[in-house]
């Protein structure tokens, strides 16, 4: 035998640490994953094509990323939604992901969140802020004790005043909601934007960006941001960006629209809150709304610099999101909570360092978060969990389509949203809706009962009823 061979040959028998070390080398060419969610953010950015509203920072992530401009959330509450996406499972009504109140431990426990399943695969995955609902929730799925700035601070009480630092003017302490005891739904305070939650939020991410670079295993690192969720307070001169916000043209409600679509009662448990008639209060909600995007999205402009510092930008992938849309005064709905796609729309922004960047048009649902980052961290799927696909082909091809529509559910209702149409069935009441977005994107008109739809409608049906059945069964199902 080669003597050059021999020797190769016995070094790797007798020198397991070399063995170790190429193991180490390999896992270390894993990419990183930064993961960041804002709560209730609709695609009310410039790079959704929204001209009134500041979000540089933002935008220019966009410019280098594939920007989904048809992403969809799989249930209209944070709770649920997030139960949804952090498992790759559709929502059961009523089992599982109903409402805000759900927990994946109770409706899915046998589930694997994709925080658990990244870890037992090699990454080193941390939680900051808000991305489970319940921060005890699966808590066991991350490498280390999921962290807030007041580890308590999200049970019924959250909102009361002022139990947790929402508020921090002085004065928004003389306006107090007698039934609940929270504080007024917005607030302007000459502070900097360290002094409210998601400032800290931000210092604990990037603190633990120049930690984790240290550590031989690729990091799972998610970043929640708690606004621009209710109450919008947010630094005073975030306010000032918006002298005088534009409304919406359609503040009405769609003629024929079932009973089942209605406002969200959510901001009338802060104080301050008026009817949604009320103009000078809707202008109120939109700028207060506008504020807490322009501030998160100089939060995440901090975040992205910080991870450039770090020398982590080339090796890292990014994903940027919202858990589900909100209504700024459109139909004269003010929040979330129905199954117009106001409320279901979300901005989702994918950067994969070496990939093109571009907009795709192509129908993607939160549910297949799970898939794509399985995909892109090269490990393999759970299986009998998922009900999502990856969107790997479209970060390749803007042009590839991967499903024909997205399925969402609420309080009883079904819903599938493709290309052209949203359609809704509430099997109980036998009530529906339908929206055709290529005549009427605002969704001003049920057209459920024009003559020239009713063939639309009846293969809208069948392909609800598939997904539906599809989704109905998991192994993850608690008996």
């Amino acid at each position: 035998m080669n003597k050059k061979i021999y020797f190769l040959l016995v070094g790797v028998i007798i020198d397991p640490f070399n063995l170790i070390s190429l193991q180490a080398k390999s896992m270390k060419k894993k990419m990183n994953v930064l993961f960041v969610m804002a709560d209730d953010l609709r695609p009310e950015l410039g790079c959704y094509g929204v001209k009134d509203i500041h979000t540089p920072h933002i935008d220019h992530f966009a410019s280098h990323s594939m920007v989904f401009d048809n992403a969809y959330c799989n249930a209209p509450v944070s709770g649920a939604s997030r139960g949804s996406l952090l498992t790759g499972m559709y929502p059961n009504y009523p089992k599982r992901f109903t409402n805000y109140t759900c927990k994946i431990d109770v409706d899915a426990p046998n589930a694997i969140p994709i925080s658990g399943w990244l870890k037992d695969h090699g990454y080193y995955t941390v939680s900051n802020g808000k991305i489970m609902h319940h921060i005890e929730d699966k808590a066991q799925s991350w490498s280390e004790a999921p962290w807030r700035t007041h580890p308590n601070g999200y049970d019924v009480y959250w909102a009361e005043y002022n139990r947790w630092e929402l508020w921090l003017n002085s004065e928004s302490g003389r306006y107090i909601n007698p039934r609940t005891m929270r504080g007024p739904f917005y607030e302007k305070a000459e502070v900097p934007d360290s002094a409210y939650d998601d400032g800290r939020v931000l210092q604990k991410t990037i603190a633990d960006l120049r930690r984790l670079r240290e550590q031989e295993k690729p990091f799972f690192l998610a970043c929640g941001f708690w606004k621009p969720h209710l109450p919008f307070c947010a630094p005073k001169k975030y306010w000032d960006m918006y002298p005088n916000v534009r409304m919406p043209d359609n503040q009405f409600r769609p003629k024929g629209l079932p009973e089942e679509v209605k406002n969200s009662g959510e901001i009338n448990a802060y104080a301050l809150a008026k009817l949604p008639d009320d103009k000078e209060f809707l202008r109120l909600v939109k700028t207060g709304y506008y504020a807490c995007v322009s501030y998160v999205d100089q939060l995440f402009g901090q975040l992205m610099e910080a991870l450039d510092e770090c020398g982590l930008k080339d090796n890292t992938i990014v994903v940027l999101l919202g858990d589900h849309g909100w209504s700024l005064g459109e139909h004269n709905f003010v929040g979330k909570h129905n199954l117009m796609e106001v409320a279901t729309r979300v901005p989702l922004i994918i950067h994969v360092p070496g990939m093109k960047p571009g907009h795709t048009s192509s129908v993607v649902e939160l549910v297949d978060l799970y898939p794509t980052l399985c995909q892109l961290c090269d490990i393999p799927q759970p299986k009998k969990q998922l009900d999502g696909v990856s969107l790997v082909p479209i970060l390749h091809d803007a042009k590839i389509k991967v499903k024909k529509q997205a399925y969402i559910q609420w309080e009883g209702g079904d819903d599938v949203i493709d290309w052209r149409y949203n359609y809704a069935n509430w099997p109980k009441s036998n009530h529906k809706m339908l929206f055709d977005h290529q005549v009427d994107k605002q969704e001003n008109h049920n057209c459920i009962i024009a003559e020239k739809y009713q063939k639309t409608r009846i293969e809208l049906q069948k392909r609800l009823k598939k997904v539906k059945k599809l989704s109905l069964i998991h192994i993850s199902e608690p008996t």
